[in-house]
């Protein structure tokens, strides 16, 4: 084993000036006198290595004129790039690493990415807006004719010699120099009812790729056009004479030579369609094996020949193989990100860009890395323990009594009861005061109801539609009631309903949108949005009872907003914070804020629109999936357990959730008024008239005899 380390050493230091100097082809002199003067580790004469490795020894008399005399009488016939395939030196990583973060300022959001070179690309919105950017954020130029039509994204791309095409508004073709001096016509737009919507620059055959649609019909086509503007191929049928494509937004190249475009369908469905290069349909790809469906926006291929493609009805990356097969979401709602829309490719680092529509921030993510297979651990190895290392042992804590021994799941739960709202056109959130009363909202009304449905109290212009009628009010441990105000203030209302202002405004950059009492800490969460449009991220600050700020929670470790739009709040019994966030998961960082984990469906990333959430005395996250009508079950670390409660006719949609400490009963309101009772944890058989829990102030629990 120690020779082998030995020689995996050596191998690893050939790699380190192999991978430096690989395409230093300007630079030979230093290469070859870097590695005359290196002092490679030395090889015992008792391993047998002639079989296996030479040394290529320069001699010491090396002399520079007549080595660059000899360098001079290199002829080169042709322009062009060594090439091995690619699987042969590339691999794709386990997981892909955030590298970079790039806020772009003079677009609303980023639609579209251009690769120019690895540290420079062009970024479009939906607003005419196309900007070159460099990884700085700077703006370098600024094109202001770009094309916009609600279907269309790919509107420009990038040739072989670094020079702008992009769709202009009078449906020309543009192209602009290198020096960003001149723009001409690159195509004329001749053919009235076909208007151009994407376009792609084949780097492999120098032709240009244009999808585009007619204006009086569905049907679309993607034309070929070789260098000099000639119409060379139509894509436009399949073989059976079927429609190829409806609205095609995106186009690009993979380097078998197929045409790949993301073709929209209809409301909320759409689909990759792939063609050799001769035009002859290969395969149609429509989402995920699971059946989610696939709504397509940016599409790109990588070195490794897979097809990437954002997917709005998930918000994710797909990555897929040349051939359709799915292999995994490469990336799930991204932190920062929220709603992958665009992708650019780099081909020169295997970087991948990544923006979204909404926000002013493009995140540059590598996923694939180089093979080093000479210095990969045997297998034989991989569980061997070196004798001279030590076992850490760590200090211990005493453990709590869990609930788990004292509690069980009701599966499946019982329905206790349900009863119909007056007073209120639906049930956004619900906050119990004991097991027979409970305070229920929608967008503008709250009431507090019995289990009758009878109306107790009915505090009028206290909340408005402009908070989204969500999570807005919380009960504390006394039974007071903490609701965000038309004002945008939070007011508590005590138990004798007088109604006095806890927090008052203190930003008016931010805007409050949903809270939470943890009866734990005895302190207010509060999740915030930003009102600026260009902004368009959240944030959670915990509040102590006499409402002082004491904790902001906005950040990852890499620096990356967590949550876009915070609908609804609740915490867990180990401290941490649970936020349903408007796009598509579940949020949970621990109690001082370090992001933990995200939840965004079973399987992940199959996609989740949350509603409501809460938790239960054995520290499960439940929340409501408005697209798929269901209740899901999660364990504090984020593993799918079941779905507790799915679509019924009686139960309808369910919207909010509120769970009582007292009863271990889960009350669920529906979009039709609605709200149902329902026991999901009880105590163990043997326990059973034996033991029961008692609650104290702290929010520890403890059992004693009855």
């Amino acid at each position: 084993m120690k020779q082998k380390r030995k020689i995996n050493k050596y191998l690893f230091n050939i790699q380190i000036y192999e991978h430096k100097y690989e395409q230093s082809a300007a630079k030979p002199m230093e290469f070859l006198l870097s590695i005359k003067t290196k002092r490679f580790p030395q090889i015992k004469d008792s391993l047998d290595l002639k079989h296996h490795t030479k040394l290529f020894l320069i001699s010491e008399n090396l002399d520079y004129k007549d080595f660059m005399e000899s360098l001079s009488k290199i002829q080169i016939t042709e322009k062009g790039q060594r090439r091995i395939e690619n699987e042969r030196l590339l691999k794709l990583m386990s997981t892909a690493e955030l590298h970079q973060s790039v806020k772009v300022t003079g677009i609303t959001g980023c639609r579209h990415i251009s690769c120019v070179t690895s540290d420079r690309v062009w970024v479009s919105d939906a607003e005419n807006n196309l900007v070159l950017i460099n990884t700085a954020g700077d703006i370098l130029h600024h094109v202001r004719d770009l094309y916009n039509d609600f279907f269309s994204g790919g509107l420009h791309t990038v040739n072989n010699d670094n020079e702008l095409i992009y769709i202009s508004m009078e449906y020309k073709i543009m192209k602009l120099s290198k020096d960003m001096k001149i723009t001409s016509t690159y195509l004329e737009a001749t053919d009235t009812p076909w208007i151009p919507q994407c376009v792609y620059w084949s780097r492999s055959t120098r032709d240009l790729l244009v999808g585009i649609c007619r204006m009086d019909s569905i049907p679309a086509k993607v034309i070929r056009y070789n260098q000099t503007g000639q119409l060379t191929e139509t894509l436009k049928q399949d073989n059976t004479g079927r429609e190829l494509y409806s609205y095609p937004g995106y186009i690009t190249e993979n380097i078998n030579g197929d045409v790949i475009v993301s073709d929209y369908k209809t409301l909320g469905l759409g689909s990759v369609v792939v063609t050799s290069r001769e035009g002859i349909y290969r395969f149609s790809y429509e989402g995920h094996p699971s059946g989610s469906g696939l709504m397509p926006w940016a599409i790109c291929a990588d070195a490794l020949s897979h097809i990437l493609v954002c997917d709005e009805n998930t918000n994710t990356v797909h990555l897929i193989d040349r051939d359709g097969r799915f292999l995994s979401y490469l990336l799930i709602r991204p932190q920062g990100v929220f709603t992958p829309r665009s992708l650019g490719y780099d081909v020169t680092t295997q970087r991948l860009w990544v923006g979204s529509d909404i926000r002013q921030r493009v995140c540059v993510y590598r996923y694939i890395t180089r093979k080093i297979t000479q210095i990969d651990q045997p297998k034989a190895e991989t569980n061997v323990m070196d004798p001279e290392s030590e076992i850490q042992i760590t200090e211990t804590e005493t453990l709590p009594v869990r609930n788990e021994c004292l509690l069980k799941i009701v599966s499946p739960p019982e329905l206790q009861q349900s009863f119909t709202v007056t007073g209120v056109n639906n049930c956004h959130q619900i906050s119990c005061v004991t097991p027979d009363r409970v305070w229920v909202s929608d967008e503008h009304n709250l009431i507090l109801a019995n289990t009758r449905g009878d109306i107790l109290q009915f505090p009028k212009d206290l909340i408005s539609g402009e908070h989204g009628g969500h999570g807005v009010h919380t009960v504390n441990s006394e039974s007071e009631l903490f609701l965000i105000a038309k004002d945008s203030t939070i007011k508590k209302l005590s138990i004798d309903y007088k109604t006095t202002t806890l927090i008052k405004r203190i930003d008016s950059n931010w805007s409050p949108k949903c809270l939470y009492w943890s009866q734990h800490t005895r302190e207010l969460l509060v999740g915030f949005y930003s009102i600026n449009p260009s902004i368009r991220t959240g944030k959670v600050t915990r509040f102590n009872q006499n409402g002082k700020p004491t904790k902001t929670i906005q950040y990852d470790n890499t620096g990356q907003e967590l949550y876009s739009n915070p609908k609804y709040i609740t915490g867990n019994n180990n401290g941490d914070v649970v936020v349903a966030d408007s796009y598509s998961a579940v949020v949970v960082t621990d109690y001082e804020g370090r992001y933990r984990f995200s939840y965004t469906g079973c399987p992940s990333g199959s996609g989740l629109q949350p509603w409501g959430v809460c938790t239960d005395a054995l520290s499960h996250i439940l929340v409501c999936d408005v697209k798929t009508h269901t209740v899901q079950m999660l364990d504090c670390n984020g593993q799918f357990l079941s779905h507790l409660l799915t679509k019924s006719k009686e139960i309808g949609i369910p919207h909010s959730l509120g769970y009582d400490i007292n009863t271990y009963c889960l009350w669920v309101g529906s979009s039709d008024k609605k709200v149902f009772v329902y026991k999901i944890i009880n105590l163990q058989n043997n326990l059973q008239g034996e033991y029961t829990l008692c609650h104290f102030e702290n929010g520890v629990s403890s059992s004693r005899p009855t």
